[in-house]
């Protein structure tokens, strides 16, 4: 079944794997055990929720960077002492695949530290060209999306399969991938995040909508899970929000022509979109984008995205680094974030006790982490990340 169509049936509550079986019959001591029990999406999705202590839902919030793609110290003690429910490769890398599959199921192997039955979203950036995360054996070489929007989409969704099934052999089963931004015809060298770097397909909505399709298509069609980046996009912006602070865009409206792709790329059944940590003064001249609920509002209620909003990086990156660690994560989720991004072991503990001790005082914010919480355990059921036993 491909991700997509397996994405629908859990819409429609088809059954997924349950871990209990039955004994055999007792006047036949030797027959094959009964097929084992089936729960409903819904149904596991409900007592899963419901068995999460409020320290493993917070942690279910966190998607930690491993630093140097290893599962050091820092990130074991972050995963064991405060549940981090996600993780995400942060180095490129010429280590075979096999390596590499061997780190993500040592992070799995974690899994009953975290929360118990439910497995890891474990990411990478393997979009291609320059950010071609990993290129060692048993990874095909990925031209830059900018070549990649060049081709034939049948012949991209065909690649895109194959680049797909590499990476869940790997163990990643998430890839944030496709950048959905446009960035203007003759303004590649001067936009230092996207276009500098060639990460657009095109230069005009529709080749970028067109090829992100494709892309999204074949890494459906092997089961990754894919990521729509960077809303509402970073295509007419000159700095890079990993390196410099104060990245603005005068541009984009909230009725833009460059929202399509996005909008495309969510009629599509993307799985997660992440929003940038530039500032739109167009949209909301106050807020950096994760931080602000106009940008949210209009990815849920203009573009109706009804799946994880995900962060861009609140740990390493310039943009937000004058902000304190606990008002990033908590500023986040009050601005309807579900998935926070941190290039930072040692900001877990601070970020998972601010949203705690916000949840306490703040009722309509532990209603939002319930939420938020919710669509990630969605997420994770759609991906078989979740074990669950019919009651």
């Amino acid at each position: 079944m491909t991700y997509r169509a397996h994405a629908f049936a859990l819409a429609a509550l088809v059954a997924v794997a349950c871990a209990c079986d039955s004994g055999p019959a007792a006047t036949a001591p030797s027959a094959t055990p009964s097929p084992a029990a089936t729960a409903t999406p819904a149904d596991c999705l409900h007592r899963t929720l419901a068995g999460l202590t409020t320290r493993q839902r917070i942690g279910q919030l966190m998607f930690l960077g491993l630093i140097g793609n290893q599962l050091g110290a820092a990130e074991r003690s972050a995963i064991e002492t405060e549940a981090v429910g996600s993780v995400w490769y942060t180095d490129f890398s010429t280590a075979p695949a096999a390596s590499v599959a061997a780190v993500s199921a040592q992070v799995q192997a974690l899994s009953t530290s975290a929360a118990a039955h439910v497995g890891f979203l474990i990411g990478a950036n393997q979009e291609g060209g320059q950010i071609d995360q990993f290129h060692g054996p048993g990874f095909t070489p990925i031209p830059s999306a900018l070549q990649q929007g060049t081709e034939d989409p049948a012949v991209l969704q065909s690649q895109a399969t194959v680049w797909a099934a590499q990476l869940k052999a790997a163990g990643i089963n998430l890839n944030l991938a496709p950048v959905m931004d446009t960035v203007p015809a003759g303004q590649d060298a001067s936009n230092a995040p996207i276009g500098a770097l060639q990460r657009e397909f095109g230069h005009d909505p529709a080749t970028v909508s067109t090829h992100g399709l494709a892309f999204i298509a074949g890494m459906h069609q092997s089961n990754e899970v894919v990521t729509l980046k960077h809303f509402p996009g970073l295509g007419r912006v000159a700095g890079n929000t990993d390196f410099a602070s104060a990245v603005v865009d005068r541009t984009t409206t909230a009725g833009d022509p460059y929202l399509v792709p996005f909008q495309q790329g969510i009629n599509a059944g993307a799985d997660l979109v992440m929003v940038s940590t530039a500032t739109y003064t167009q949209i909301d001249p106050q807020h950096l984008a994760v931080f602000s609920p106009a940008i949210i509002s209009l990815l849920r209620d203009q573009l109706h995205f009804n799946g994880v909003i995900v962060s861009d990086d609140l740990g390493a990156a310039a943009a937000v680094s004058s902000i304190p660690a606990g008002d990033r994560a908590v500023d986040f989720i009050a601005a309807g974030g579900d998935l926070i991004t941190v290039k930072n072991a040692n900001l877990v503990a601070p970020m998972t006790l601010a949203i705690a001790n916000r949840m306490v005082s703040d009722q309509a914010f532990a209603d939002q982490v319930k939420a938020a919480v919710t669509r990630v355990l969605q997420l994770k059921i759609r991906a078989s990340l979740v074990t669950c036993q019919a009651a």
